[in-house]
């Protein structure tokens, strides 16, 4: 029996990997796209906090400018009250009555009760 030998030009190589075509970008393409929206999202944050900021400083300021306004408003409402009760003190007592000694002028507090309530 004559002993089997190997091809005088020897095998072929053996295929142990397999061959797949490769698919999508390159690992580096992704980390870049990724990183170049991650750079727009954080700009844009950046130019949300500064509009935010200046709306704050507007109002801030809007509500300073509005300061004497509303005290000069309720100025007007503390004469009107003041005015009221003493007429209304007039009408029940038949005279004016003073509450303090001197001629200072305090400023009057008022609290707000709930009215009756009706059924």
């Amino acid at each position: 029996m004559p002993q089997d030998l190997p091809p005088s030009a020897g095998y072929e190589p053996v295929q142990y990997r397999r061959n797949l075509p490769v698919r999508g970008f390159r690992p580096v393409w992704y980390l870049a796209i990724v990183g170049a929206i991650t750079t727009y999202g954080f700009y844009k944050v950046g130019v949300g906090i500064r509009e935010k900021n200046e709306l704050a400083r507007e109002k801030m300021w809007s509500r300073i400018y509005l300061i004497p306004l509303l005290q000069a408003e309720e100025d007007r409402d503390q004469v009107r009250r003041y005015y009221a009760q003493q007429a209304l003190e007039k009408e029940l007592l038949g005279t004016e009555t003073k509450v303090y000694h001197g001629d200072r002028f305090v400023r009057p507090t008022y609290v707000v009760t709930p009215g009756q309530v009706t059924k």
